[in-house]
């Protein structure tokens, strides 16, 4: 939602908005009304300056350390000591700039092989491969404990703050008390709000010394407060999982011992590129359709380089382009990386990016530069349409999830169409 309101305010609007004290602290059905209307929640257009920022500094944080003092006496409810409560929030602040890049959510997303050109560029390796030549023997031994390779647990590391030089510079405390006093998410991260006041009162991390990305994600390898109570270690053996300090050891292996809860298979890849043979059956080439390599490779699909893949275990073909691009023969793994980050697009990131780590080479085939993703207000358009057509994709989402892709490939057989289920702007185009 990047844009700005424009054009002519009615008198309802505005009055709501002033009512509020500030759109950054609107609540409830005002904040629902202007983001279904594609508002973007920004009123720097028509408030000036000087009165946005009043509003914000005293009726809106007014608000905010009134919603401190009921939140302090839940949080004692919940265990959280009145010495960690008066350490944690003392002189806490509502940060307007964090609910302002909460609602900036762009509307176009990238397609993948410009998210890959990225993730996995030529300096991103080679920055890797420092990495992991300056932590090898601290990765050699999370690998032996955890089973994870050390190619993985760089590339999270990597993909996640481009190996410790970007780890977030807002208080994890103040960026999770105003995401959890605003009304869109209020009880996730009131949740991830007392989690973290939990791991200050155990002693890991002071709250000035708790820091992270704008939205609460902490440390080297970017766990949320949650995650961290779940999975984090003290692999240095210091009495504290410290995730925040330059030397990132605890971080990695809390990754590794992440991976590892969620049922790492060593040995077994993430994913392997592979090529489809001609006539191939593109309704097969959907998550819930595995086989066994062997099994594949009497189906004429073998990797990129010609031979049989290995019986690493079941698997499924992914086309994370559609037909046009390249094809990926996705295991068990995948699935685990995915509980990290539930992107495909990331997914394939980590993926790609430990099989550089490892020395293996790059995808051979070429990706269709030529297209574009649909933007969110695209895929809305195109799962109405499917829907009106016959096609129904169980929700308009803007998100192209697995019923969206059914509908898709259901649609392109019946039109006499290449049946990959990739939502295209060709197919949009089609179906207008």
């Amino acid at each position: 939602m990047r844009k700005c309101i424009g054009g002519v305010m009615t008198a309802a609007l505005w009055a709501s908005i002033v009512q509020a004290e500030s759109i950054n602290t609107l609540g409830g059905s005002q904040a629902i009304q202007l983001a279904s209307a594609g508002v973007a929640i920004s009123i720097r257009p028509v408030l000036r300056p000087s009165a946005k920022e009043y509003l914000v500094s005293t009726e809106g944080n007014a608000r905010f350390q009134a919603w401190l003092g009921a939140f302090r006496e839940r949080a004692s409810e919940q265990g959280i000591s009145a010495s960690t409560l008066d350490r944690s929030l003392a002189g806490l602040t509502y940060d307007k700039n964090v609910i302002r890049r909460d609602r900036n959510q762009a509307e176009f997303s990238k397609p993948i092989w410009e998210y890959l050109d990225s993730a996995v560029s030529d300096t991103r390796i080679r920055n890797g491969r420092a990495g992991l030549d300056r932590h090898r023997d601290a990765l050699t031994r999370i690998e032996a404990k955890y089973g994870i390779e050390k190619e993985v647990v760089a590339a999270i590391w990597g993909l996640e703050t481009s190996f410790g030089t970007f780890r977030g510079s807002d208080q994890t405390i103040r960026s999770l008390a105003t995401l959890a006093f605003d009304a869109r998410r209020a009880q996730f991260f009131e949740t991830q709000l007392i989690a973290a006041l939990q791991i200050i009162q155990a002693g890991d991390v002071s709250p000035r010394n708790m820091m992270g990305s704008w939205a609460g994600a902490m440390g080297h390898t970017q766990f949320m407060p949650t995650s961290f109570l779940d999975h984090a270690v003290d692999f240095d053996g210091d009495g504290r999982r410290d995730i925040w300090s330059d030397d990132p050891t605890d971080a990695l292996a809390s990754a590794a011992a992440y991976l590892a809860r969620h049922g790492w298979t060593k040995g077994q890849p993430w994913g392997v590129e592979v090529t489809l043979p001609k006539g191939f059956d593109y309704s097969t080439a959907r998550r819930d359709h595995t086989l066994m390599p062997s099994q594949w490779a009497a189906r004429g699909v073998v990797a990129a380089n010609g031979a049989p893949v290995s019986d690493h275990g079941q698997a499924a073909i992914l086309l994370p382009a559609g037909g046009q691009g390249v094809a990926l023969m996705i295991f068990d793994n995948f699935n685990v990386i995915e509980r990290y980050n539930g992107a495909d697009a990331y997914v394939i990131g980590i993926g790609y990016l430990s099989d550089r780590l490892a020395g293996r080479g790059s995808f051979q085939t070429e990706w269709p530069r030529g297209d574009r993703v649909l933007s969110f207000t695209e895929k809305k358009e195109l799962q109405s349409r499917l829907t009106e057509a016959g096609f129904d994709t169980q929700g308009v989402d803007g998100r192209t999830g697995p019923n969206t892709v059914k509908a898709v490939r259901a649609y392109q057989l019946a039109q006499g169409f290449l049946p990959d289920g990739y939502a295209s702007l060709n197919l949009l185009e089609a179906l207008r």
